[in-house]
């Protein structure tokens, strides 16, 4: 890296602070650091964030010597201990959450998370593996002992690509810095592995890429005009609003889902794309979604008219099915009334959108 890993600034804070925070955000409370070389430098950080120190003067033996003194440190009581590496910084609190509650619900003396089939960071390894680790030479390091007992370990998926994504060159970490960025929102392939979870068809994953595709581009247009708004998470929310299609009050399944996942901020414009009364106020990311999702059928950008002609002329003889038709439709007009008159004329959204599509059906892609 050219320079001291865990001191290097990450945002506003240093990676072992972001590390820390993660951890303690997951629910972790006992936290202890392994120091080796620069451990002097590194102390006055670890004092400031309140973690216990263990210092490993053995370091220059290699990675699997501190991992054998931060076992040696634990206390008679500790069921097991989690491996979070200080140069992956990106890992969601929820991937460590959903670590923790998998292993406490099974005998597995490991329990990895899994990004899209592939096993990352931080493994949870239990008590019945410490006396193995204290007694190993350390050949293979961690990974070759904890691969002696596949029928032993589990795995949760978990829906984060930072679980494996570390920094050993100058050109990850600026890779890493920049997308810490953005990092809140899922990302499109973070939004396909929920699909995958939730085994959402594949003619619905296209709509809601179409959908997602005219929400950024909307959102974006808003932004431009000098409105507070994220597109990013205007266009997640868009890419999994149907995650929980055919399911009974499937937007509300699907906020729920999405809860359950690690992204409660994603959740709420989801639970609210079938039904959303506005009220002239704020064009919000919700408010984009839901829109965008009306003026989409299928995977074809269609008028407000188009979209809503056969549910209005099929539950013509509904009274009450009827009016939630016309709300929905009310709702989409203030919404597109209110949005041309901050960005002008919608029309043009739509080139610009299937641009969006295309850039990130390719980006799923690769």
């Amino acid at each position: 890296m050219g320079a001291f890993k865990p001191l290097l600034q990450f945002g506003e804070r240093t990676l072992i602070d972001h590390v820390v925070t993660s951890l303690r955000a997951a629910g972790v409370r006992r936290i202890r650091v392994v120091t080796g070389f620069n451990a002097e430098a590194l102390a006055p950080e670890l004092v400031r964030l309140g973690v216990a120190r263990v210092h490993n003067p053995g370091y220059a033996k290699g990675m699997f010597s501190s991992v054998k003194a931060g076992v040696a440190s634990l206390p008679p009581d500790a069921d097991g201990f989690l491996l979070a590496p200080v140069d992956m910084p990106l890992i969601r609190p929820s991937t460590i959450a959903r670590v923790v509650s998998a292993a406490a619900s099974r005998d597995s003396a490991v329990v990895y998370p899994t990004f899209r089939g592939e096993r990352g960071h931080p493994p949870l390894v239990r008590r019945s593996l410490f006396a193995e680790i204290l007694a190993s030479d350390g050949e293979g390091g961690l990974r070759a002992l904890l691969a002696r007992h596949p029928d032993e370990a589990g795995e949760v998926a978990v829906f984060d690509r930072g679980c494996l994504t570390d920094m050993d060159h100058p050109g990850d970490y600026r890779a890493l810095a920049a997308a810490f960025a953005g990092h809140r929102e899922p990302d499109a392939e973070e939004c396909e592995s929920m699909l995958d979870a939730a085994a959402t068809p594949i003619a619905t994953r296209r709509h809601c890429r179409a959908v997602a595709a005219l929400a950024m581009a909307l959102a974006r247009r808003l932004q431009a005009a000098g409105e507070a708004i994220d597109p990013d998470l205007a266009r997640a929310a868009a890419l999994v609003h149907d995650i929980a299609k055919g399911r009974r009050r499937h937007a509300e399944a699907g906020a729920t889902l999405l809860r359950a996942f690690g992204f409660p901020e994603v959740a709420g414009p989801v639970a609210r794309h079938m039904s959303f009364a506005f009220d002239s106020g704020r064009l919000d990311e919700t408010a984009i979604v839901y829109l965008a999702d009306k003026l989409v059928k299928g995977e074809a950008r269609v008028s407000l008219k188009q979209r809503f002609a056969a549910a209005l002329e099929r539950f013509g003889d509904d009274p009450a099915s009827l009016a939630g038709v016309r709300r929905r439709l009310v709702s989409a007009e203030a919404i597109a009334k209110a949005l041309e008159a901050r960005i002008g004329p919608l029309g043009d959204a739509g080139e610009s959108a299937a641009a969006e599509e295309g850039s990130q059906a390719r980006a799923i892609a690769v």
